[in-house]
């Protein structure tokens, strides 16, 4: 069946691709949405981007049963399942899977669990983070579960319809499900922020129950095993959440200089990020790298230094609310997304910048 794309405006930087064949071939029952959230936690509490999850899952329906599951082993697990309980009025409920195995988010065991989960609880929906840890886990349980995940959703217009970029971010494409349930789904947390709940708007907390691993295969540990974990020791926002973000490009030309950057951002208290030529160039660890291939942001201010504007970056930035840049080429494409532009001398920008502004109490 020929594909009929329908193009118009929606801002300066977005156009919308509308397509009207159906995305799988099998028909999925009609039924009240029922919603499974793989949330992912740390430290005892809920990460914001899985509280994202919960808010695309409300879109589905207003009549759709919403349960959280999370999984993992000892106290902060516990910890997080109590508040999680708490941390948004649309929970309905708790799933929690306490064993070793899910001690490290491992994709194999990840997976088993939402097959199980799935068939005991016969939700019409599964959703995950567009984040390493969803898309680690959600097409594996997709294959288990004899499904296709539609990916990468930034709008929700119904249980069965989503709108999704293409082409690097340039277009938006509406696909409709049609398969069979579960739906599965990865979503960008960006595109669905958390609003502040009121102090009347709490609930008392949705029930906690724990998952019956009993049937669970003793081979679903899979072949990979975990090593280590390596982070960043650093008091800077998470770059995925953080409100502001000050990122560099090949233009800042060393690693060296990147640190004048890192300086502006503990002034700014924002989260640093940078291109995939600065990363591909040794300047910055590649989780800093924000794009296509990279992480997604959307910040209340964003600012480039020495960013060009590759079509890959800006598929990962650009849904910025505020974007700033910085960059001595006056045709740099960075200029055509950026709210403000300054023609200039990142070398000369920068130090005066942190002359200016004060010291981060």
């Amino acid at each position: 069946m020929a594909s009929r794309l329908i193009f118009k405006t929606l801002s300066r930087r977005h156009r919308l691709c509308s397509t009207s064949p159906p995305f799988l071939s099998k028909t999925s029952a009609s039924r009240s949405a029922s919603t499974l959230v793989v949330a992912e936690h740390e430290g005892g509490s809920i990460k914001a981007q899985s509280l994202s999850a919960v808010v695309a899952a409300t879109s589905l329906g207003d009549d759709n049963s919403v349960s959280l599951l999370l999984a993992g082993y000892g106290s902060s697990l516990l910890q997080a399942a109590e508040r999680a309980a708490t941390c948004h009025p649309s929970i309905s409920q708790v799933l929690v899977a306490d064993s070793e195995k899910f001690a490290n988010p491992l994709a194999e065991p990840w997976a088993k669990l939402v097959q199980l989960v799935q068939q005991k609880g016969g939700y019409s929906h599964v959703i995950a983070t567009s984040g390493s840890f969803g898309k680690n886990i959600l097409p594996r349980a997709a294959a288990l579960l004899d499904v296709s995940p539609v990916t990468d959703v930034v709008e929700v217009n119904g249980p069965t319809q989503f709108v999704r970029p293409i082409y690097a971010g340039n277009a938006l494409c509406t696909v409709r499900y049609t398969g069979a349930n579960p739906c599965m789904l990865t979503v960008r947390s960006t595109s669905f922020p958390v609003p502040p709940l009121a102090a009347d708007s709490k609930s008392n907390g949705a029930p906690i129950s724990h998952v019956d691993l009993s049937t669970l295969d003793e081979d679903s540990i899979g072949k990979s095993r975990y090593i280590k974990l390596s982070s960043e020791d650093t008091e800077r926002p998470d770059l995925g959440s953080a409100r502001i973000v000050v990122t560099g490009g090949r233009g800042l030309k060393s690693a060296e200089n990147f640190k004048m950057l890192e300086k502006l951002a503990e002034k700014l208290g924002a989260a640093v990020g940078a291109t995939r030529a600065a990363v591909d160039a040794g300047f910055v660890p590649n989780e800093l790298q924000v794009g296509q291939t990279g992480k997604i942001v959307a910040p209340d201010l964003y600012m480039a230094f020495g960013v060009s504007g590759a079509i890959q970056h800006l598929a990962g930035m650009k849904d910025s609310k505020f974007i700033v840049a910085v960059n001595k080429d006056a045709d740099a494409p960075i200029f055509q997304v950026a709210d403000y532009g300054l023609v200039a001398d990142l070398f000369e920008v920068i130090p005066e910048l942190l002359e200016k502004f004060p010291e981060k109490k």
